[in-house]
């Protein structure tokens, strides 16, 4: 081989290596862009939420300490006495007092951040919203949606005469919105028995018969609680997370936590989903927004057993009220999700007893993961889902075949992209929302 082969193979050597290093370069800048975006719109979710509820901005600020609950008393009493400009401005600056003061005696290290987010003085930790703000919260915005699922339905059944077309177009409309084959059939018999339907052209009497109609399939007496919130519940309560990859497992499993901790409960995470890299990384995230434990890995890919066992055991000594695992979602064949769900269960209960498995199915799927949903229910046996994503569309169906199909409650369901954006399922809320 003569210099210049030599010299060749040198220099493509060294452009490789630049071009490799400049790709993990800009990768990294990308991902850095992207957290900041994400951070930034979550900061304009918070500040958006303290403008519109002053009496909490109020009640924080009064427990930010002694000398900070002077300060902000005197400056409320001070705004009180002014109107217009003035009165804003003042109570603005009350709430900056007592954020930085807070933000001092805290015991927990203070958390970067963006500029945007030291203009709204938001403390670290966020302080989650409540279980009631963000049921009411979330009855608005679905029935603000668009709902073609039941202004479909209530259009053909105001008819005057309905035709066996316009039958036909009822279980149509169902079968489209996710309501099942069998439960579109049961629904449709029912409403042409009905004779609020068949015997008037009152919309009002309609409307009624339909409601009522839904209300039976969705259930109104089901028993739609969290395990951890029932009185028998053990302590610390196990939660398992179970879906497949994409559906929203790993952020409803922080939402979860959110949830946990606005109520007032100790949580901690256990990050068992080792065959995702950025897993155990995303659950830390949630995890430092509102000052929850994550016990995981401190290697890619280790046994998902071993994280739960661990996670389990520091959950048993450090008293927590509630462990939310996060699993795996990859769905390569059922036996081996069977095995590997199946152990991280058992060597869970060698320390606390399981009392809840919640499957998080993304809503917008619809009947096409329905058969991953029966897998995961036979592989662990669940006992409640997460419907991610229902935003009242075309797709709200999906909560009467689910539970139809499974024989288990949506528990819970998340309408939106925001930290507190995952509440309990409320039938009559979801209903009258639909049919808004």
């Amino acid at each position: 081989m003569d210099t210049q082969q030599i010299i060749a193979i040198v220099v493509v050597a060294v452009i490789a290596i630049a071009l490799i290093v400049a790709g993990v370069l800009a990768d990294r800048s990308r991902k850095k862009r992207v957290d900041a975006a994400e951070q930034a719109r979550e900061d304009r979710e918070a500040a958006a939420k303290v403008a519109a509820d002053k009496a909490i901005a109020a009640k924080q600020a009064a427990q930010a300490g002694t000398g900070a609950g002077a300060a902000a008393g005197a400056a409320s009493t001070q705004s009180d006495q002014k109107s217009g400009t003035e009165s804003t401005k003042q109570a603005e600056s009350t709430q900056s007092v007592a954020s930085s003061a807070e933000s001092a005696g805290s015991t927990q290290p203070a958390q970067p951040e963006s500029q945007e987010a030291s203009q709204t003085a938001e403390p670290q930790p966020q302080t989650p919203e409540s279980a009631t703000s963000r049921m009411t919260r979330l009855k608005a915005r679905l029935a603000n949606s668009a709902n073609p699922f039941g202004k479909a339905l209530f259009n053909i059944l105001a008819k005057d005469h309905l035709s066996e077309a316009d039958w036909e177009d009822v279980e149509d409309t169902l079968l489209m919105a996710d309501v099942g084959a069998d439960a579109s059939e049961q629904l449709v018999d029912e409403l042409r028995n009905d004779a609020r339907i068949t015997g008037t052209h009152d919309p009002a009497q309609v409307r009624e018969a339909l409601r009522s109609k839904l209300l039976a399939m969705v259930g109104t007496d089901t028993d739609r609680r969290l395990n951890a919130d029932k009185p028998e519940a053990h302590k610390p309560s196990v939660i398992i997370m179970v879906g497949v990859n994409g559906t929203g497992k790993t952020t409803t499993a922080g939402k979860l936590a959110r949830l946990f901790v606005a109520d007032g409960k100790s949580v901690m995470l256990g990050a068992a989903d080792t065959f995702r890299a950025a897993a155990a990384d995303q659950l830390e995230t949630w995890g430092a927004k509102v000052n929850v434990p994550v016990v995981r890995s401190d290697k890619d890919g280790a046994d998902p057993a071993s994280v739960a066992f661990e996670a389990s055991q520091r959950a048993k000594d450090d008293n927590a009220d509630v462990l939310i695992i996060d699993t795996a979602g990859r769905l390569q064949n059922k036996a081996n999700l069977m095995d590997e769900l199946g152990k991280i269960r058992r060597v869970t209960e060698k320390n606390l007893p399981v009392d809840e498995v919640l499957l998080v199915l993304d809503a917008t799927t619809g009947q096409n993961g329905m058969e991953q949903a029966k897998v995961f229910a036979q592989a662990i046996g669940i006992t409640g889902v997460v419907l991610s994503k229902l935003d009242g569309s075309a797709k709200g169906g999906i909560v009467i075949s689910v539970q139809k199909e499974l024989g288990v409650p949506v528990k819970l369901v998340g309408l939106g992209e925001g930290p507190d954006d995952l509440a309990p399922f409320d039938p009559e809320g979801f209903v009258d929302g639909i049919l808004a």
